[in-house]
């Protein structure tokens, strides 16, 4: 393999083969060839001087294409779609003179991205439900495992394992939920002129505009659409890619918050990413666990981020009826955007499907901070004692400060046997103790997820969870 030219580090590194498939040349421009077929067929069905035998020869001629006769020329003509109608002509002679018969290249051009971006959505819908059901075994299995909560990094009640991971999972499910509208929600562009108005099909039709939306509707019907755009210019809405790649940030979105997190539980070695028998940490420290797979999530979930806000700039400059300068800037944003998508959802595949917990380091760290956290339960078992609320209050904040001092001195905290020296609370060390069982501090976390994944299990039920392979 020739390694003297620029590759994209998507195509050799990250994304999947089905999504490297079907953004190749080789599906773009079969599909350009489909359409034509279905075009001819369409209008054969509505009576223009079309042979079945023209129609049967185009079908034969869908994938053995000839791209040194496209390039030639195309070198000679200047214009991509002309070059493919020649090279589909020298192909099947007999239908070269019916090809693109009434089409603008847009026909091909951005029917057939229609087709891609859909087939590439529905792809991706299925790898987030496999993310989502490895999420949702997660969550089942810790449900119950205290661990200790945080807000601003900072130590604060306990929550459980399982209860953590349905927050990542309801961002996605928030995700699924936009893909699916973007998909419910894409149309076809069907045959519709230079500028819309289908002027040259009402001219082969004789003016008949019943057989003009009776050709779209069989275009439609064709490539599994439900229906055409209601009006366009010479494109499909522009404003439809900006949702596309927005639904595609989103992913990232939650996809970064997710490994973000886990990067910091990795940190304290709570729970750690897969990390393979022979896998090197760090070319100066072989001691290293980085959370290397974890780190690329948020790497191409910033870039997927960013490529999002190509979208909503060309569909702001759509110039009337058209405006080429859309062109150079889709044929990279779009398909990246899918490629970068795919990768982290790969990415998100194979972690999710390893995720590693370290219990007695969890349990660790909520044995450290539950003498604090058990402190208002203390207070109201104090005051059932008789104790006033207000003066335990004073004397549970003075003997914090003190043992968060001892702490800082790299001793061990010794809250509770300060708080069992002070004859206010009438409570012995053993009597203290007693309240500090974990699980008196998880709230309704278990119940919580188990509710939640009987209502949302449905949304992905049938997605095959497990792991994907990572080569590099």
């Amino acid at each position: 393999m020739s390694k003297d030219r620029y590759e994209s580090p998507l195509a050799s590194r990250y994304a999947s083969s089905y999504m490297l498939r079907l953004f190749s040349p080789d599906t773009r421009f079969q599909t350009w060839r489909k359409l034509w077929v279905e075009l001819a067929r369409a209008e054969r069905t509505l009576g223009l001087p079309i042979t079945q035998e023209q129609v049967e020869e185009l079908a034969a001629h869908v994938s053995d294409i000839d791209y040194d006769c496209a390039a030639k020329r195309e070198k000679e003509v200047r214009h991509d779609v002309m070059a493919h109608v020649y090279a589909f002509g020298q192909a099947a002679p007999s239908a070269a003179g019916i090809i693109h018969l009434g089409a603008t290249s847009c026909y091909v051009t951005d029917n057939a991205d229609l087709i891609i971006f859909r087939d590439g959505l529905n792809y991706l819908r299925g790898e987030l439900c496999a993310v989502l059901e490895n999420l949702g075994g997660f969550a089942e299995k810790y449900k119950a495992m205290p661990t200790l909560g945080y807000t601003h990094y900072q130590p604060a009640q306990l929550v459980t394992v399982g209860k953590r991971a349905t927050l990542w999972m309801q961002d996605l499910l928030s995700d699924l939920e936009e893909l699916d509208f973007v998909l419910a929600g894409m149309k076809f562009l069907g045959c519709r002129g230079t500028t819309g108005t289908e002027a040259s099909f009402l001219d082969l039709f004789d003016g008949d505009g019943e057989k003009v939306d009776e050709m779209n509707r069989l275009l439609c019907a064709a490539f599994g659409f439900g229906g055409c755009f209601a009006v366009c210019g010479q494109t499909y809405p522009r404003k439809l890619d900006s949702r596309i790649l927005n639904a595609l940030s989103s992913i990232a979105q939650s996809c970064y918050r997710f490994a973000n997190d886990l990067r910091l539980l990795q940190h304290d070695r709570q729970i750690e990413e897969p990390f393979e028998k022979n896998q090197i940490g760090s070319s100066a420290m072989p001691y290293k666990r980085n959370p290397m797979r974890a780190e690329r999530i948020c790497s191409l979930s910033r870039y997927l981020m960013a490529d999002a806000m190509n979208a909503p700039m060309t569909a702001s400059v759509q110039w009337l009826e058209r405006t080429l300068d859309d062109s150079a800037n889709r044929r990279i944003s779009l398909p990246e955007g899918f490629l970068c998508a795919d990768a982290i959802l790969r990415l998100m595949a194979n972690v999710t499907d390893g995720l590693h917990v370290n219990g007695k380091i969890v349990d660790k760290a909520v044995r450290e901070y539950l003498p604090f956290i058990s402190t208002e339960n203390l207070m109201m078992e104090a005051v059932k004692r008789g104790g006033d609320r207000q003066q335990l209050h004073e004397v549970i904040r003075e003997c914090s400060m003190a043992a968060t001092a001892r702490m800082k001195e790299g001793e061990p905290c010794n809250l509770l046997e300060l708080l069992a020296g002070e004859p206010m609370f009438g409570m012995t060390a053993e009597e203290i103790a007693a309240v500090l069982d974990p699980a008196l501090y998880i709230g309704r976390c278990p119940r919580q997820v188990e509710a939640f994944l009987e209502k949302v299990r449905p949304a992905f039920a049938g997605a095959s969870g497990g792991s994907v392979e990572i080569s590099l």
